[in-house]
């Protein structure tokens, strides 16, 4: 089942909320400030986030910026306030649905289900790891917003290290997914192609944060 973060400061709300989603089956993961939410979001990486607009700390249309522009999940955004230039502002700042307190919960669980299902029909077209995203249909990758230039083989290889995100890949594995299993050449072109990779997608390619050598196994991406 999906995993939903929720950032509320109202600790009756949350606890509500926490024990309805898991009820229904979703993991519940929870912040009751911004900053809080925010670290959670990059640690947990849940599919979809459900986002108080008033917050201690970082508030939370500014929590908003920043997760859309660190990962596609669906956002939708909790708030006392109904008037139409609120949802404009709240939905400009990329949130996916706007839910004016107070609601009901099947309500919320229904949006939820909602976005969750928009989202399951673009992932197979759609990979992002951090601000790193992939279009497979389109055979475009993305930092951020800056377009990059990767070789045939560097996004076939991208796209298998994203699409088994978190899972730990051994250089037999890679070859035959993106060489093809009639390889003869050296393993070390894993190697080659990885190095060729953090340059792109990497900060820092001498501290990388997303492509991570295993030692004795092979890369991860996370």
């Amino acid at each position: 089942m999906a995993k939903v973060l929720i950032v509320e400061d109202e600790s009756v709300l949350l606890d509500l909320l926490t024990r309805h989603l898991e009820s229904e089956g979703y993991t519940v993961v929870t912040a009751s400030r911004g900053d809080d939410g925010l670290e959670v979001a990059r640690r947990e990486m849940p599919d979809i986030c459900v986002l108080d607009v008033m917050l201690p700390g970082l508030d939370g249309l500014s929590l908003c910026r920043i997760l859309r522009r660190e990962s596609d999940m669906p956002i939708i955004l909790l708030t006392a306030r109904a008037g139409e230039v609120d949802r404009v502002i709240g939905l400009d700042n990329g949130a996916d649905d706007y839910v004016v307190k107070p609601f009901s919960l099947p309500e919320l669980t229904a949006r939820i289900r909602a976005a969750l299902r928009r989202t399951s029909k673009r992932s197979d077209n759609q990979l992002q790891v951090g601000d790193i995203r992939l279009d497979i249909a389109a055979r475009r990758a993305y930092r951020g917003d800056k377009e990059l230039k990767l070789s045939h083989k560097e996004f076939e290889l991208l796209a298998t290290l994203m699409r088994n995100k978190g899972a730990v890949l051994s250089r037999e594995y890679l070859i035959s997914q993106v060489w093809g299993y009639d390889f003869d050449g050296d393993m070390r072109t894993v190697d080659v192609h990885v190095r060729w990779l953090r340059e792109k997608i990497e900060e820092d390619p001498s501290n990388p944060r997303h492509l991570q050598t295993v030692r004795g196994v092979g890369y991860r991406i996370d």
